[in-house]
């Protein structure tokens, strides 16, 4: 039986701070330390923020967008990335008539690829595949939360690596996960058209859709389509210094998924916004902050609070041609997100 929990989550917690981003201030300040060498180094192809997804099994059946650069390629070139995820979850909460209960791993692999079709337009076609299991992080991540000295909900003193997905409203069993699913995720299609463009700015619009191709039941999507529109900036060399920065907001109308019953909220809000700091000429740093509105409304924070994940993250150019991504994410407000998300991201943009 699900119980209820003595903690109340549903703000964010300042014992998240350090443990996402405590390395990642360390490492800030030793690059504005040393000005010269971060000054020599650049890019050696247009930056994008860090590739972030809410994979909380509730927001993750929603179409909700990573953020990404403004910047559009030039007629005629195209780009590749694989995404891959690992997010840790544990929920167990209880209030009123509302019950829910969240222990589980969700593994995400996308396969993403924009083509510019035209001047300042481009298209971005995103295909993933999902599993949700018992997971092997239980461990590891008591481990981390007793060492930083964080509050864990509960979680140290549950059993270790099951699937357990389950939310009851009014008596009525809404979801239920309780054995191991995999499956193609829900497709999606966006185009976006740059507005603007000077030395050290991009502004664009974007406009996408998810398809239904996942399977609610399973986790794997949400078996409806979602659609959205974003407005998204980018900037290079903030203050003279070789940090770019990237912000989106926008809105997205999620179609009706059955499972989630009359709480669905379907218009939903999303923002962020990213820094990238080059400390070395193959080398950047990124810290980045993405939030978006709940998608119940529900009584429940990991249901119906605001979403906040803070992700940091370091970016390799192995050659002009290919970067690579190691990220971690954290719920600053706590249960709305994943535990941890570990990410790793492989992009190629020829030429």
């Amino acid at each position: 039986m699900m119980k209820p929990t003595e903690y109340k989550s549903g703000t964010i917690m300042a014992g998240r701070i350090p443990a996402a981003a405590g390395g990642l201030f360390l490492a800030f300040a030793w690059v504005i330390a040393s000005p010269a060498q971060a000054q020599t180094a650049r890019a050696p192809q247009a930056e994008e923020p860090l590739y972030v997804k809410n994979l909380s099994p509730v927001a993750g059946l929603l179409g909700l967008p990573s953020q990404r650069s403004a910047a559009v390629a030039d007629p005629g070139q195209w780009s590749l990335a694989v995404h891959g995820s690992v997010a840790n979850h544990y929920v167990r909460d209880r209030s009123g008539v509302e019950a829910l209960n969240l222990d589980g791993e969700t593994r995400r692999l996308a396969l993403e690829l924009r083509y510019a079709f035209a001047s300042n337009w481009e298209l971005q076609l995103e295909l993933p595949w999902l599993q949700q299991d018992e997971g092997v992080l239980d461990s590891a991540i008591d481990g981390w939360h007793d060492f930083w000295g964080m509050p864990d909900n509960g979680r140290g003193d549950a059993a270790s690596d099951l699937l357990d997905y389950r939310y009851a409203d009014r008596q009525q069993l809404r979801f239920a996960l309780l054995g191991e699913s995999s499956g193609i995720g829900d497709a999606s299609l966006a185009v976006q058209r740059r507005l603007y463009r000077d030395d050290s700015l991009d502004l664009a619009v974007a406009l996408g859709y998810k398809f239904g191709t996942g399977e609610p039941g399973d986790f794997t999507g949400s078996g409806e389509g979602d659609v959205y529109a974003a407005l998204r900036l980018s900037g290079q060399a903030l203050g003279g210094l070789p940090l770019d920065w990237h912000a989106q907001a926008g809105y997205l109308r999620a179609g009706e998924v059955d499972l989630l019953g009359p709480r669905q909220e379907r218009n939903l809000w999303f923002a962020g916004g990213a820094l990238s700091w080059a400390f070395a000429e193959r080398w950047r740093l990124l810290g980045q902050l993405d939030t978006h509105a709940a998608p119940l409304d529900s009584a429940l924070d990991a249901l119906g609070s605001t979403a906040v994940l803070l992700s940091g993250g370091l970016r390799w150019y192995a050659s002009p041609d290919w970067a690579l991504d190691f990220t971690v994410i954290e719920d600053i407000a706590v249960e709305t997100a994943p535990d941890v998300t570990f990410q790793f991201d492989l992009r190629y943009r020829p030429g």
